[in-house]
């Protein structure tokens, strides 16, 4: 078993000076063979929440619970978890069979046999065995990381922790790399609790993404959740590459029409989204000289071409493009800022030629325009994968 509740987190650094607070009043249920990755921008709290949960580091406030029982204030060598670094942590004096020997000597009453069976038996699985012998300085960086992980895969742990494990890596061997290890958990079914900064492998990697942003958890949900469904405006931008496409228009309503005012054009929504904004007014929107003010977002894949005299059309200037073979990210300019357009890859256009695009509304997400919370988001996929695949 490795379930782990987490409950209140809070981790505050400084004593009787300035104080950082690093995790505020974090709570996340992880179930048993779940893989659950921590992503987010750098200082949000992603890393100390993993070294709270190892033990590193210990809790301001709040508990870890572990199959039932508080941990909270358990040494990490009683809590059976395995951690694998951001710089892999070896002891370059040993050769890599002894790294990854060494917890088991130290945690455990294995006799010398049967921790050489066991390594060599990981180290096998890992494919390492021609390099046992070896010592780091001797590796190149993506062995370190195999014996990295055959150190911590070896100790047989209830649960895996790993802190940005691939970040040193090259984007080939991080690609590779990436599907080794999901193979791995996947083979073992171990609880994991991965910490990235890269949204790509949070979304390809996790059963279920936490997103935090400055210590606290914006939403945790399935990638596709988060990605289709995102329960505010710091979500929508984090989650997806290129990222979300953002706009702060007024919301004005006009004789029962609902129009989105830009500086750069005009949007107008159906009776279903306007319904929608002023259901939504009720939640303390934002709102100055008597005008509601909200965000509209649009993905880069779900801009489309337009003709100049189709309805919600919008006049854009093109700056630059990058044909990429399948598609051609477009960089084009409304008013003053630049936005982000994923056309097909036949799409050939000039720099400064004039573009009109239109975003169809079933795609479209509107946030509140001062807390960024989430007023409506794009309607879900026509069809689920799983289901498509007779799974």
């Amino acid at each position: 078993m490795g379930e782990i509740s987490v409950d209140g987190l809070r981790k505050v650094f400084g004593d009787g000076g300035d104080e950082i607070v690093a995790v505020e009043g974090l709570d996340c249920a992880i179930e048993d063979g779940e893989f659950l990755v921590l992503v987010g921008p750098s200082g949000c709290g992603k890393s100390t929440t993993l070294r709270c949960l190892a033990g590193l580091e210990r809790p301001t406030d709040g508990r870890i619970v572990l199959d039932g029982e508080d941990v909270t204030d358990r040494k990490p060598k009683d809590r059976n978890m395995a951690m694998v670094f951001q710089n892999y942590a070896l002891y370059p004096h040993m050769t890599a069979r002894e790294n990854m020997a060494f917890g088991l000597k130290m945690t455990t009453d294995l006799s010398t046999d049967e921790i050489d069976a066991r390594v060599e038996e990981t180290a096998e699985m890992m494919g390492i065995e021609a390099i046992l012998d070896k010592k780091p300085g001797e590796l190149s960086g993506g062995q370190q990381q195999r014996v990295a992980l055959g150190r911590a895969i070896v100790r047989d742990p209830e649960v895996f922790l790993m802190d940005e494990p691939l970040s040193n890596l090259d984007a080939k061997l991080r690609t590779q790399m990436r599907t080794e290890l999901q193979s791995l958990q996947q083979e073992f079914g171990v609880t994991t609790v991965y910490v990235t900064h890269d949204q790509t492998e949070a979304m390809t990697m996790g059963d279920r993404i936490a997103v935090l942003k400055d210590g606290r958890l914006q939403q945790i949900g399935t990638p596709l959740e988060c990605y289709h469904a995102p329960q505010n405006e710091f979500v929508a931008g984090f989650i997806g590459s290129p990222g979300m496409n953002f706009f702060d228009v007024v919301v004005e309503e006009t004789g029962g029409t609902t129009t989105l005012v830009h500086e750069a054009f005009e949007y107008e929504v159906s009776e279903d989204v306007g319904a929608d904004l002023r259901e939504t007014r009720r939640r303390d929107a934002a709102e100055t000289d008597g005008r509601r003010r909200a965000t509209l977002g649009i993905r880069p894949e779900d801009i489309r071409l337009a003709e100049a005299d189709d309805p919600n059309a919008i006049r854009t200037a093109v700056d630059v493009t990058e044909p990429l073979g399948d598609v051609t990210y477009v960089y084009f300019r409304v008013g003053d800022e630049q936005y982000t357009a994923s056309l097909a890859g036949d799409v050939l256009l000039d720099p400064n030629s004039a573009l009109d695009v239109s975003f169809p509304e079933d795609r479209v997400h509107l946030f509140d325009g001062r807390t960024g919370e989430a007023l409506r988001n794009r309607e879900p996929p026509a069809e689920d994968a799983a289901a498509r695949l007779n799974l």
